[in-house]
């Protein structure tokens, strides 16, 4: 019978891993849905801002208090998770603490791991207090409504979950090891200094009871980090992944450096050189699509901003900071991500129904998901940028948009469309001759 377990665990495995690398291969294919870009120059200094930034959580200190508790859950969760590996050896070979050789060191580990369990307790439950009684504005903002907003108490609800399972897995594992003076192959091993004050609560019940409720919590606790594994496809603890590719390829020009359009910097050099013979340029080939001008669609974007719209774990840090949405204005840099991924989602389901081919579905990011108003309301300033903690830059996505409103629809607000008629016939945004410029001075 117990190679009925063995085997019942392999399939749960299976199944469970199977399920989550189809995936992640979704993901992948969704991001690669953008434009191309080469972000591979200056390896040192990426892999530097990926230590630091994504590892190292430098950007999430800059709020202590959230940071810390951030830390602890983060360092907490990932290290813990090592136990995973005795695990999935005992549920295949049907062994019972398979390190357990390793002595001291095997001590230490449990030991550590327990108590940053305590520690993940403690950091979840301020978390939680923070986002439901505090009501802290960046977590109560209405773009963060319906679904973004009750998974992060998901979340916390199964990291709760989670930790408790392993507490109580260890304090069975202590009370057939020690109270009840040796049971079955419950051998001596691992220190248990937070669980063994769980176990007086299995004190009267007889071994056999216990022992079933051990390989109980053994199991849920396995079978739940799966299902956990597999939510956050769904959820914004994706960053859990994707905050260590997205750190990497982050954007290293300074911030306030914009990128110029390829096509528009050829046909300038060809308006200011006098040399040069404007019949030169190839004509476009029968059919050739002409190059868009910004974006209006996920397809438009490049591959890096829709890797940041997956990686955005929707803290409203960047929100918090942008000055439109401080003064009442629609626009809110948060918003503009969960909006990205949600269009990418939806196209990627649209592939999926249409066995491997986009088929138009007469919506656009543009319009369908964020208006000409909030892009308009963005002051360009990069606060977003600087404060995100996983370096995404909703302003990137912003700018693409507004190029398209501005050169493929001429819809630019009146104010801007006189100012760039000033420049064009001015040379300055001003509305005066240039020969009248110095008439100030005069007054």
């Amino acid at each position: 019978m117990s190679y009925l377990d063995n085997i019942l665990f392999a399939i749960i495995l299976i199944i469970g891993i199977g399920y989550f690398i189809s995936n992640i291969k979704k993901i992948y294919r969704n991001i690669n849905l953008g434009i191309d870009i080469n972000r591979k120059d200056n390896s040192k200094e990426r892999w530097k801002n990926m230590v630091m930034i994504a590892l190292g959580q430098s950007k999430m200190v800059k709020r202590p208090i959230a940071g810390i508790l951030h830390i602890i859950v983060y360092v907490g969760f990932v290290i813990i998770n090592i136990e995973l590996i005795e695990i999935i050896i005992d549920g295949l070979f049907g062994t019972h603490r398979i390190f357990a050789f390793l002595g001291s060191f095997y001590d230490v580990l449990i030991a550590s791991f327990e108590i940053l369990a305590l520690l993940v307790i403690v950091a979840v439950i301020v978390f939680w207090i923070r986002r439901n009684t505090i009501k802290l504005k960046r977590f109560v903002n209405p773009d963060l409504k319906g679904f973004p907003k009750s998974d992060a108490n998901y979340i916390l609800y199964f990291e709760l979950v989670l930790m408790f399972l392993f507490l109580f897995m260890n304090a069975t594992d202590f009370h057939l090891q020690y109270v009840s003076g040796g049971y079955s192959h419950f051998i001596q091993a691992g220190s248990f200094p937070v669980s063994q004050f769980l176990a007086p609560l299995f004190n009267g019940m007889n071994n056999d009871s216990v022992a079933m409720l051990s390989e109980l919590f053994w199991w849920l606790h396995i079978v739940g980090i799966l299902i956990f594994m597999n939510y956050l496809y769904f959820s914004k603890h994706l960053h859990i992944l994707l905050a260590f590719p997205n750190t990497y390829y982050a954007n290293l020009k300074p911030l306030g450096e914009f990128d110029n359009l390829e096509a528009v910097t050829k046909e300038v050099k060809m308006m200011m050189d006098p040399n040069a013979d404007p019949f030169a340029a190839p004509a476009p080939t029968e059919g050739e699509v002409p190059a868009k001008f910004g974006a209006s669609d996920i397809q438009d974007l490049n591959w890096v901003q829709l890797l940041n719209a997956y990686t955005c774990t929707e803290c409203g840090r960047c929100t918090s900071v942008c000055p439109a949405n401080i003064t009442g204005k629609k626009l809110s840099p948060r918003k503009i991500m969960m909006d990205t991924r949600d269009r990418m989602e939806e196209v990627g389901k649209n592939i999926d129904a249409n066995k491997g081919i986009f088929v138009a579905d007469n919506k656009t990011l543009l319009n369908d998901y964020i208006t000409p108003e909030e892009l308009w309301a963005c002051t360009s300033c990069n606060a977003c940028v600087e404060e995100c903690p996983v370096s995404i830059s909703p302003l990137s996505i912003i700018m693409d948009m507004r190029r398209y409103l501005v050169m493929e629809q001429s819809a630019a607000p009146t104010t801007l469309n006189a100012m760039m008629t000033n420049v064009e016939n001015n040379g300055a945004p001003w509305p005066y001759n240039q020969q009248d410029r110095l008439n100030w001075k005069n007054e």
